[in-house]
């Protein structure tokens, strides 16, 4: 065997973390370098639309415990990965990646894992009190801001959208959702589920708006485009992301949306670069062979592993294995209720309810199966117990695997 492997990760969150940890699992001798544009240490993000802002909100001393709460645990030696934090990388040369600073850094192997970035409203206005979500400054910054009285206006009806929401509401602000859809949450829990949940938000005090989109920003007012004018103390906009991409430019990789991946998470058209996370758009066999990025939690894990037995092939000459059929989930808070799914929802052209009523929501609780074609695609628990959510998990998973056998 010749020098140790170089592996060159590029994002210092949870995909990245967990790649370096799955790579020198199977290559203990390799050389991980983890470059993160965040000066802090890899971090967990979900809670950063839950219980982060509330707990910094009542106390904004605690901010720093707050963070260590958050910080990711690892296997890893201190020792056995060199961080590269506080340093964007800009571009990709050679087997090299350029950082902000412009100093290079080799990698034999390079890893996407620089993960996404909030979409911003193209409108000028009250940059003051204007916020997005994604790391734990800005939870920090929006927490100064949710003050108990006050006028939020959240744009955007998607998870993060409507956590930030009911957040808000237990802090007793006031709290109008605009969104474009009919209902919040529609693309990913299809409208009749979507329907149910904005009542459930309406129940709790929320305003929802739906089919409405934002045309100005004044300093007091947030303008909907029929002329609505919002009083909005605090704006959060929570309408989505951008695939951080732009350094791969040049590669020879497919970034029309995220990196297009073959089955070992290897980029199609860029030799050596993989990538892993929210960035990867990969077909998934137990659904169909359309590529698509999916950004749930648990897929930075199973897409870092699935790079690493890449690389480690690759490196001790064995033989790739083929076929790559993870099964996605996700959870959301929001009310007091856990919402937990398995498998893929918004492929559904239907859905039926096995367990409790949805005029119920809320207060009783129940399970949705999602069907495409009349077969099984997910499952769906709100307020569910998780012994009855895994039963039906379980018959999802028989169907799935059974549809990927033929």
């Amino acid at each position: 065997m010749g020098a140790a492997p170089r592996i060159t990760i590029v994002g210092a969150s949870l995909a990245g973390l967990r790649t370096a940890e799955a790579v020198l699992a199977l290559l203990p001798e390799a050389q991980v370098t983890l470059i993160g544009d965040e000066a802090r240490v890899p971090y967990n993000r979900p809670p950063l639309s839950k219980e982060v802002p509330q707990a910094l909100a009542r106390d904004p001393a605690e901010a720093e415990a707050q963070f260590a709460r958050l910080v990711l645990r690892s296997k890893i030696p201190d020792d056995a990965v060199q961080m590269r934090l506080g340093q964007a990388a800009v571009a990709v040369e050679g087997r090299a990646v350029r950082l902000a600073d412009d100093t290079l850094v080799p990698g034999d192997w390079i890893v996407a894992a620089s993960g996404l970035r909030p979409r911003r409203l193209a409108l000028p206005g009250a940059e003051a009190h204007r916020h997005v979500l994604r790391s734990f400054d800005d939870a920090l910054r929006l927490a100064g801001d949710l003050r108990p009285g006050a006028r939020m206006v959240v744009v955007g009806g998607g998870f993060i959208g409507c956590e930030i929401a009911a957040t808000a509401r237990k802090l007793s602000l006031h709290v109008t959702i605009v969104e474009p859809a009919p209902h919040p949450m529609q693309r990913a829990l299809g409208p009749r589920v979507a329907g149910a949940m904005a009542a459930l938000h309406r129940a709790h005090g929320v305003v929802v708006l739906t089919g409405r989109s934002v045309a100005g920003i004044t300093p007091e007012h947030v303008i909907l485009d029929d002329g609505q004018a919002l009083e909005a103390e605090v704006i959060v906009e929570a309408m989505g992301s951008h695939p951080n991409v732009e350094w791969l430019a040049g590669t020879g990789a497919d970034l029309g949306d995220g990196v297009l991946v073959d089955d070992r998470m290897q980029a199609i058209g860029a030799a050596r670069i993989l990538a892993v996370g929210d960035l990867a758009r990969f077909a998934n066999p137990l659904f169909d062979a359309v590529p698509r990025r999916v950004e749930h939690w648990c897929v930075p894990g199973q897409t870092a592993r699935r790079a690493a037995e890449t690389i480690a092939t690759a490196e001790l000459g064995l033989p790739q294995t083929h076929g790559f059929a993870p099964m996605p989930s996700f959870w959301s808070d929001q009310h007091g209720m856990r919402l937990q799914a398995f498998g893929a929802p918004a492929l559904a052209d239907a859905c039926r309810v096995v367990e409790g009523d949805l005029t119920q929501i809320g207060r009783h609780p129940i399970i949705v199966e999602y069907l495409r074609d009349g077969a099984p695609v997910g499952v769906l628990g709100l307020g569910a117990n998780p012994a009855a959510l895994a039963a039906h998990r379980a018959r999802l998973d028989a169907a799935l695997s059974a549809s990927l056998a033929c």
